[in-house]
């Protein structure tokens, strides 16, 4: 029998589950970057590829589990300058599925490699799971949650994980709502660096429930129209050259351009672009494609708190 409280104050309310849940049949633990670690340390490899166009919490379970690994550049369609036929049976190779636009060569890089590919889908919240193949997921990357991670393997640890506690890394969240994004974005910048090197553990009940009752389907859809929407009027500027899988639901819109002022433009307005990645232009020489890409690809926001209206608001700052 249960020995949960009957009675007392109330908890945060939140909705049922909804249909088209992420996660079913996933291993859910409590950040992407330890979703890798699981899986490195289930592989029993020693060395991993990974691009040098990529967040540098990557590195922090290679070097937990004492893995060698080796930095490839990734060429002007965010696809992988390397040689497969040099991976080594010890060997892994990371790709990452950028802004949640390439399934379309994920699909066919699973087949040239299937025994060494893992795949970070940490900014391709919705692209389907391919069966027998390592790959994660970040769901904070696409609603509001502070932490969690998704993983799908074949491979399991024998060990029992304890379940992670979250909340006191939603400070961020609530602030936003009750404040504004500018008030709680000392806390955001918190609540990332309180997620370094925590051991694994099982997601927790409060990201668990929340991720529980989200309307997943209102979320794909919004996202598509909004990119669809920036791609159509962007294509003939845009300088990356995109390949959008029906089943792909997008991060952001990467817009690569020459215009070194329109990130500022855009922030001058209010609209805020992360940079994917600062980290690359120490890792790379600026002869190097990745640190090109850091430079020039500006994502811009098209997330399910959007509409047309607010499309229509970045186009205005691109345009004129």
């Amino acid at each position: 029998m249960s020995n949960k409280a009957i009675g007392g104050y109330f908890e945060l309310e939140t909705p049922a589950r909804k249909a088209g849940c992420p996660g079913d049949n996933a291993i859910i633990l409590n950040s992407a970057r330890n979703c890798l670690e699981y899986i490195l340390r289930a592989q029993k490899k020693s060395k991993i590829y990974i691009p040098y166009y990529t967040c540098d919490v990557i590195l922090e379970p290679v070097k937990k589990v004492n893995f060698e690994y080796e930095f490839y550049d990734v060429d002007s369609n965010l696809e992988p300058i390397f040689n497969y036929e040099n991976i080594k049976d010890h060997e892994a190779f990371l790709y990452t599925n950028y802004f949640g636009i390439k399934d379309h060569f994920i699909k066919d890089l699973v087949q040239k490699i299937p025994d060494h590919i893992i795949i970070d889908n940490a900014q391709a919240l919705f692209s389907p799971v391919i069966r027998d193949i390592d790959q994660f997921y970040s769901p904070r990357k696409f609603v509001g949650v502070a932490d969690g991670g998704l993983l799908y393997t074949d491979k399991k640890i024998d060990q029992t994980f304890e379940r992670d506690e979250s909340y006191q890394r939603m400070s961020h969240l609530l602030k936003r709502i009750d404040l504004s994004a500018e008030q709680g974005y000392a806390d955001f910048s918190e609540n990332d660096k309180s997620l370094e090197n925590q051991p694994i553990r099982t997601m927790s009940n409060l990201t668990e429930r929340i991720l529980l009752g989200i309307d997943y389907e209102n979320i794909k859809e919004r996202r598509k129209e909004n990119f669809l929407f920036l791609h159509t009027a962007l294509k003939e500027k845009n300088k990356l050259s995109i390949d959008l899988s029906e089943m792909s639901v997008p991060l952001i819109y990467p817009f690569r351009t020459d215009d070194k002022n329109l990130r500022q433009k855009l922030i001058n307005e209010k609209i805020y672009c992360a940079t994917y990645w600062p980290n690359v232009l120490n890792w790379c020489t600026e002869d190097q494609n990745s640190y090109t890409l850091t430079k020039e690809i500006i994502a811009l926001p098209i997330d399910q708190r959007y509409s047309i209206n607010e499309m229509k608001k970045i186009l205005e700052c691109i345009m004129f």
